[in-house]
């Protein structure tokens, strides 16, 4: 019953001997080898990595079992998952992505805001993303000073938000652009302070 978390994604092949280019999405991407068998969403399917080496953005690995280039051309796209309960416990201040989505989000005054679609890096830092009832989502820093409040067990978190963006919420056009990241959701997520990312 404990929910599965993605922690990596297999790419193209490398080679011939089976190896694959590897996506993965823990703080520390070399986990993937202590995990134990990763499954397929469905459960469906199953892999353990025998070997890994780091490459420039993600990693060379081959999977117990993969012994040729077409066998390993077969599991491009593959999403691969563990329980969460096998990952550690997230230091203070720290939080699965997969822990936020799905939370309540609502103002320091208590209006409700909608819910965590997302958490998004794209360089320059953590954003949350939050999707409300109707209109756009709102993409945000995930700083403590944006998101002074989160409360895992009570499933909320408490949004500071900055005047311009109270600003574009009124003149919102209703579009939808907002995409939900399941791949991230093993990442842990750093509020950074004042100073910027710890």
């Amino acid at each position: 019953m404990s929910q599965k978390i993605c922690v990596a994604r297999i790419g193209a092949a490398h080679g011939v001997r089976g190896e694959v280019r590897l996506w993965t999405f823990t703080e520390d991407p070399l986990a993937v080898l202590h995990y134990g068998p990763l499954t397929t969403k469905d459960g469906a399917r199953q892999f353990e990595v025998a070997k890994a080496r780091e490459a420039r953005d993600h990693l060379v690995a081959t999977f117990k079992g993969i012994t040729d280039r077409n066998a390993a051309e077969g599991l491009n796209g593959l999403e691969l998952y563990i329980a969460r309960d096998q990952l550690p416990e997230p230091e203070d201040d720290e939080y699965y992505h997969a822990d936020l989505i799905g939370l309540a989000a609502e103002t320091t005054s208590g209006e409700p805001l909608g819910r965590v679609l997302a958490i998004h890096n794209f360089g320059a830092g953590d954003i949350i993303e939050i999707a409300p009832p109707s209109g756009s989502t709102l993409l945000l820093p995930f700083s403590n000073a944006v998101v002074p409040t989160v409360d895992i067990k009570s499933g909320r978190v408490v949004i500071e938000l900055p005047v311009e963006i109270e600003g574009d919420e009124r003149d919102d056009d209703g579009d939808d652009d907002g995409e939900e990241s399941e791949t991230a959701a093993a990442s842990s997520a750093r509020r950074p302070r004042e100073r910027g990312d710890p």
